[in-house]
This record gives C-alpha cells, structure tokens and sequence, in this order.
C-alpha cells in the first residue's frame, strides 16, 4: 500500500468501531465506552485506507491552556514504516496548537517522539489485578457532587493545569473518595469502569500513605475484582501495590515536549494517572 492511498481526517464518533479493533490488534484492553470518553475530552485523527478502514488514530486531550495529552496513538502493522505515525503526530500538534504537550510512551513510539523533541520525564508503571484480604482503612469517605468544584481545585494544583472537564466525564462514569481534615479534602481518588474492571484513579494526596488508604478503599469494596493502577515509579507505592495483589504487568515513560525541569514537588502530588491516556 502507498502512503498516498492513506487519508488523514478528523476523528468522529463513528470511527470509534475501528479503532477498538485497531486497539484489539495491540492487546490493548480499551471498550467502546473507553474511546468514547477519550474522545468525548479530546479532538483527533484518523488514517483510513483506501477502503475506508481505520489503520492508524491519534487523540489531544487539552487541559485548558496549560497543557494538552497526546495519547491513543496507533498505526496498524500492515502500514508501519511508511511515516504515518509522524503524519499524525505533526496533526495533533496542530490541534494542540501552542500548549505544551504530555504523553507515555511504547517502547515502539520512543524514538519517533524523540525525533520529534520530546525528553523523558518518569516511568510510569502499570498494575493490575485482584486484591482479595484487604481492611477498609480509616479516614477515608465516599465524596458527593458537592465534592466537585473543591476536588477539581485539588486536581489542578497537584497536577498543574485545569482538568474540570476530566473530574465532570470521571462523575458521569464512576465514583469519587476523600480525605478531609478540619472539613477540608486534603485528598481524593477516583474510579471507574475500563477495560477488563476498573481502574483507580487519579490518585492526589499528600502522603503515600494517604494514596494507599484511598486505593484501599476502593479495593476493600471490591474483593476479588480486576483493578487497574498506573503509578510513576517515583511515588513510592509500585512495591505496596503488588503486595495488595496488583502485580506489575507494564507502562511506559512519560515524554514532554518541551522538557519540563522537575521543580520542588508541592503538596499534595499525583500518585496515580487517571490512566495512561488521560495522565
């Protein structure tokens, strides 16, 4: 196949059917319901054949002004080598237009990103499965939606740039958890349905400790369920996650372009991604 027989367009729901089968040919986990809630947070491209079948997708998720994702990046086998992957990142870097940009490599979309200028920033580590004997902890509560607008601020100081839109598709999906003190969420975490269960996250809080008591809580109301955690391996709780149950099965490294220099982390900090799409 020529590269000129591939067309490059803007991603719509009605792509949504083949690029699940293009996720499927990478084992990746992700259900209709996953993309269309990318999609709902972000815009992107296609690359369709000559048959009109989906070889190839790309998604920015912009976080305000602050800073945008690339994420949900494939280009089918049967086209790789030809400079597709670099046609639709120079789209997304259209779409994102000036904003600094954010995302977890493959070890295949390493150096592609490289060329492309972005630098690596952490390891993100990817766990998952069933936790079975495991206490509710204390100190942690269900959140309401009168949660929101102090979780949303929460977010965006841990994580530094606006992500209400994400908090507002998480509260349609799934369910949040917090810790107050003096009538204050000093943390919270989120969960929802994904792939083969559901994954926790985001994870903010101000301590691992913290971060472990709302995963537990989670956890401890599911026995037996398959639960998804993607951490950076900096945040000190990989080793506690496996323990619990959730083994260490993969991930990535979080690449920025441009290179971001790692100022003194303020309180509270990411302890877990929403996933490894969405940061």
């Amino acid at each position: 196949m020529q590269q000129g027989e591939i067309e490059l367009r803007d991603f719509g729901p009605d792509h949504i059917e083949g690029a699940v089968a293009l996720s499927r040919q990478e084992n990746w986990p992700h259900r209709p319901q996953d993309w269309q809630m990318a999609l709902q947070l972000s815009s992107g491209a296609v690359a369709l054949d000559n048959q009109g079948r989906v070889t190839g997708t790309i998604l920015v998720t912009p976080y305000g002004a602050d800073c945008a994702m690339i994420n949900m990046v494939i280009v089918d086998r049967n086209v790789r080598g030809k400079g597709l992957g670099r046609r639709l990142m120079e789209q997304a870097f259209a779409l994102a237009e000036n904003r600094p940009l954010r995302l977890v490599a493959t070890a295949d979309g390493m150096p592609l990103y490289q060329k492309l200028g972005f630098a690596p920033s952490g390891t993100i580590l990817q766990h998952q499965g069933s936790v079975t004997h495991l206490g509710a902890p204390d100190g942690v509560e269900a959140a309401s939606a009168d949660d929101l607008p102090e979780i949303k601020g929460l977010d965006r100081d841990a994580y530094g740039a606006d992500r209400e839109a994400l908090i507002d598709a998480l509260a349609e999906r799934g369910q949040f958890a917090v810790i107050r003190r003096n009538g204050a969420i000093e943390a919270y975490a989120a969960i929802r349905p994904f792939g083969r269960g559901e994954v926790i996250g985001p994870v903010i809080a101000g301590s691992a400790e913290e971060a472990k008591a709302l995963i537990g809580f989670f956890a401890a109301s599911r026995p037996g369920a398959f639960l998804r955690v993607d951490t950076d391996s900096r945040t000190g709780i990989a080793g506690w996650l496996t323990e619990i149950g959730l083994a260490h099965v993969g991930g990535g490294v979080a690449m920025d372009r441009p290179s971001r220099t790692d100022a003194a982390q303020a309180r509270p900090k990411v302890y877990a991604l929403a996933n490894q799409a969405l940061g």
